[in-house]
């Protein structure tokens, strides 16, 4: 039962799909940003304190380093809360970030004399721009890829089990050389795990240079550290690729290319819904009946292709957003403005709209079976489309004109197969050529279609 919060809620996101996206809010919520600032901050802090040339800075034992750990790993939400109290204060997120950490520091013998040595030589965007690289990376690997690969997956199997599955095909809309359903899906496997491949292998970025990224404070407070290399060395530890040439944010050119890989991986889908919708409503796909729900309010008789419909819904909002996403925030003014920062705070909001995207289509995919009678009832009225394997052997065999010979016997007529028969008994052929062109059936000129879908 939906409560009164996700009732009154502005988004859908956080109402109607509420149920579908809370695997998301851990990780893109302010909680999750949050989190993510204080690893990124206690990071730091165990960098500075493993550096021998930073003497005020003693190194720290294992109790601490549980001690840090342990900030981060039992992270609640009484914390964002005590954060946020801070922030009315400060108006500055992640300067209360800062402050929240010094009050942890505070409850350490050792820790808290070195309250300092949190977020030094640090702007917020050095914070912030490791934090949202964190968020993505955690969102790219525990939910987006497993949801991508199960599309894939699923389509793949179908694609085998239906690999012999004849059927029509319609170019421009119109009868035309036949296809198998699996084949027409293994199309779809095919181009979804390339750019699955190219999202999960894009590097994600992040840097650790400073107001203006010329690590100015740090060379001031420690003349004869490497700061460049110390920086390196902190954004590997955290799994990202430094950036070493940033105004005061990293760039997000990363983000961008990864908004457009996304972007195409929601094309593709958003191809495949359409696809099927369409194999629905031609009668190729049945959906699986739910007795307890209703197609329409007035049509009892109806079992509508929703899933694949909120799909490609839920993908155009996605779409809008990472199309924005990559134009805006590679534009920065100057050293740097403010403009990508609410930006960025709706990254939760495109993946949650892909979220419930990819929970539908696999829904969706799940209510499928074919209906193979069907399908080769709709190509046996189609005997036309077999003008193109005849006309070929022609040319082969050197009968004048073959094209347009095949052109007057078939062009918007209603062909039979007893029509077809009885042209082809007429031909000049080689009997051997001739026989194999007798024996084929709309349902059998398939080419290697079978052989294409088991092998994606």
């Amino acid at each position: 039962m939906a409560d009164v919060s996700t009732l009154k809620a502005i988004s859908p996101i956080d109402g109607r799909y509420a149920h579908q996206v809370n695997a998301l809010t851990p990780i893109c919520s302010e909680f999750g940003l949050m989190h993510f600032r204080i690893k990124a901050e206690i990071t730091w802090f165990e960098m500075l304190a493993a550096c021998s040339e930073i003497h005020e800075l003693p190194s720290l034992n294992r109790e601490t380093l549980q001690f840090l750990q342990n900030i981060i790993s039992t992270f609640d939400t009484t914390d964002a809360k005590t954060i946020k109290t801070i922030e009315k204060q400060t108006n500055h997120d992640v300067k209360a970030i800062e402050y929240f950490l010094k009050k942890q520091f505070a409850k350490h013998e050792l820790l808290k004399n070195y309250q300092e040595f949190i977020h030094f030589a640090c702007t917020s965007e050095d914070i912030n721009n490791v934090a949202y690289a964190l968020m993505l990376k955690e969102l790219r690997e525990a939910h987006l890829l497993p949801l991508m690969r199960s599309i894939s997956g699923k389509l793949k199997s179908m694609a085998k089990k239906y690999a012999a599955e004849a059927m029509l095909s319609h170019t421009h809309g119109q009868a035309a050389s036949p296809t198998t359903m699996g084949k027409e899906l293994a199309n779809f496997v095919y181009r979804l795990n390339r750019q699955i491949e190219y999202f999960q292998n894009a590097p994600i970025l992040a840097k650790m240079n400073g107001a203006v990224g010329n690590y100015n404070a740090h060379i001031t407070s420690f003349k004869h550290i490497d700061w460049i290399k110390l920086s390196q060395k902190f954004i590997k530890k955290l799994s990202l690729e430094n950036n070493p040439y940033t105004t005061q944010i990293e760039p997000h050119d990363y983000l961008a290319h990864i908004c457009q890989i996304l972007n195409l991986f929601n094309v593709i889908l958003i191809d495949l819904c359409r696809d099927i919708w369409g194999y629905i409503s031609l009668g190729y796909f049945k959906q699986a009946q739910k007795s307890d729900e209703i197609g329409s309010s007035t049509m009892p008789h109806k079992i509508n292709p929703i899933d694949f419909e909120n799909a490609e819904g839920n993908l155009g909002i996605a779409n809008a957003l990472l199309e924005h996403f990559a134009n805006k925030l590679p534009i920065s003014r100057w050293q740097r403005d403010l403009s990508d920062s609410t930006v960025l705070r709706n990254l939760g909001t495109v993946f949650a709209h892909m979220s419930i995207a990819y929970q539908s289509i696999l829904k969706g995919l799940d209510k499928l079976d074919t209906q193979p009678k069907l399908m080769q009832e709709i190509l046996n009225k189609h005997w036309e489309i077999l003008a193109e394997p005849i006309q070929v052997i022609m040319r082969r065999y050197g009968i004048d004109e073959p094209y347009e010979k095949l052109k007057v016997f078939t062009r918007g007529k209603a062909i039979t197969a007893d029509d077809m028969q009885h042209f082809l008994s007429n031909l000049d052929l080689p009997n051997e050529a001739k026989s194999e062109l007798l024996a084929l059936t709309p349902d059998n000129y398939l080419g290697l279609a079978e052989k294409l879908a088991k092998q994606v």
